[in-house]
């Protein structure tokens, strides 16, 4: 697992601040940070291995402390309320730390001279009610998903923030000059679905492989590379996902006959699947296209459908993490504050 890229150079070690250190991609990014020589400071509203300050992004002042006291040159902002949170925060916690936080963030980041600020973003924010309604909607073909889809008609609270907070990085980039790149990221999250419940969780994982996930080592490897080539970027965005093995002339007959069009491309899926006790999905409506992070950033996710395929021939581990059991550590610990 992890990432695939040049690798001839690499950026000039810094000082970052990471908020969501004590979260799912936290505990896979710092130790990345750290092992490649920068020096981490991490934020969160939770304690964690790798949380040095323990408060919000919301928080303007305590923001500008940290700034100040620890010498932040380069941000990577990670932290946010996400999707299962809608059935515990009020929106006006979204607005606070999704947008607000972020605000608080870009301006001391201008404030600093800092010449770059990663954000991690979501490809939720793309899937309308449209989209999500998928075939069942009446939709014909897959939606093939690149950085131009759109027009985005984000679906919850959860996106419509997220997309306020891409929209104040653009615009700290046009005002000032800071280089701002965006990574919307797929699911790499290790618990079991909060919608769906018809397939088991590493089944519904393992199918998602095929055009709208991605290994969380992965992610955390993008950040790092996105974190070199953020300067000569400029500004950008990018989805994050695992490759798909399909093409846009299969996107009629995903939805039509997904396993038919998976039997092309692997033609012993559906044994192992059946030997794992397993469903291929019997429809595929969206496709999450990530040859843009390939192209410009330099990024392919190494984990992909046919990895997992090979766990299942070889009977090793499967090479993605599941965990129904996982709870944000902000719902577990003594802090229990929006992020």
């Amino acid at each position: 697992m992890g990432c695939s890229g040049p690798t001839s150079s690499r950026s000039a070690l810094m000082h970052i601040l990471l908020t969501g250190s004590s979260g799912w991609l936290g505990r896979f990014l710092a130790p990345r940070l750290r092992a490649a020589g920068h020096e981490v400071t991490g934020l969160d509203v939770a304690a964690g291995a790798d949380t040095d300050v323990i408060g919000s992004v919301a928080d303007r002042a305590l923001v500008d402390h940290v700034f100040a006291e620890r010498g932040i040159e380069a941000v990577i902002h990670a932290g946010a309320l996400h999707k299962p949170d809608i059935v515990r925060y009020p929106p006006a916690a979204f607005a606070e730390v999704n947008v607000e936080g972020t605000r608080n963030l870009l301006e001391a980041a201008v404030a600093a001279g800092n010449d770059r600020f990663l954000f991690t973003s979501t490809t939720s924010l793309m899937i309308s009610e449209t989209v999500r309604a998928g075939r069942e909607g009446g939709a014909t073909s897959a939606f093939w998903i690149d950085e131009s889809f759109g027009p985005l008609a984000p679906r919850n609270v959860y996106g419509v923030t997220k997309l306020a907070a891409e929209r104040l990085c653009r615009e700290a980039h046009e005002a000032h000059g800071l280089a701002v790149t965006i990574l919307r990221t797929g699911r790499f999250f290790p618990e079991d679905d909060d919608t769906h419940r018809d397939l088991g969780g590493e089944n519904r994982k393992a199918n998602e492989f095929l055009g709208r996930r991605l290994a969380a080592e992965d992610a955390a490897d993008a950040h790092l590379i996105a974190l070199e080539r953020a300067p000569a970027l400029g500004f950008d965005t990018f989805i994050l996902a695992a490759p798909t093995p399909f093409v846009r002339a299969d996107a009629e007959e995903l939805v039509r006959d997904a396993p038919a069009v998976i039997g092309r491309y692997f033609p012993d899926a559906a044994s192992l699947y059946a030997r794992a006790g397993w469903s291929l999905p019997a429809h595929i409506d969206r496709i999450y296209d990530p040859s843009h992070a390939e192209a410009r950033l330099g990024f392919r996710c190494r984990t992909d459908f046919a990895a997992i395929l090979a766990a299942l021939r070889s009977g090793g581990p499967l090479p993605f993490d599941h965990d129904p059991s996982y709870v944000s550590p902000k719902e577990t610990g003594e802090e229990r504050g929006p992020c």
